[in-house]
């Protein structure tokens, strides 16, 4: 499901909605939203190994929680953090929190994150999923302007074998790709 393109924000609207969020990286409730992801870092990876957090926005709190305890990990953000050489690197593990409900090219961007992942790396993703017992009409998910693509376990699916992850895993709002 996805909102037809012409009902898209702009990019100039679109960044402002972003600065709207409240994303404080010392925030303990926002530091809580966000540790399925964190914590599937810390048990799957070292500190030797290089991260990016994809889509980081102003609020990076998976990279300050991992920053703190003393892993490599890189800030991408088309808006924030438009470093485009980090697009040219490879990486362990990539994070993408509240992200791949922006995407207005799935298939682009799934394709990039593929190709920045090293073997044996994971894509770590986490969205509302819808499902057929979401009431659509009412759903909170779907008004947030920004929110232009919605995925549904077939589509996640999907994603997996058009760019061959090796391994699916959701658990929650948690989305794990590995290669």
């Amino acid at each position: 499901m996805f909102l037809e393109p012409e009902l898209r924000p702009n990019p100039e609207e679109e960044k402002l909605r972003y600065l709207h969020h409240e994303n404080d990286v010392n925030d303990l409730g926002y530091q809580k939203f966000s540790s399925p992801i964190t914590s599937a870092v810390l048990r799957d990876f070292t500190p030797s190994d290089k991260g990016l957090d994809f889509g980081a926005g102003t609020g990076p709190v998976i990279a300050k929680l991992l920053t703190d305890k003393q892993f490599n990990i890189s800030l991408y953000d088309p808006f924030f953090h438009p470093e485009a050489e980090l697009l040219e690197q490879r990486y362990d593990y990539i994070v993408c929190c509240e992200v791949i409900e922006h995407f207005y090219s799935p298939s682009k961007e799934f394709a990039l994150l593929k190709r920045l992942l090293k073997p044996g790396g994971k894509l770590y993703c986490m969205t509302d999923l819808y499902h057929e017992e979401v009431k659509f009409k009412s759903w909170y998910y779907k008004n947030d302007p920004t929110h232009v693509f919605f995925y549904h376990l077939q589509s996640l699916e999907h994603i997996k074998n058009k760019f061959e992850f090796s391994k699916l895993s959701i658990e929650g709002r948690l989305i794990t790709y590995s290669c």
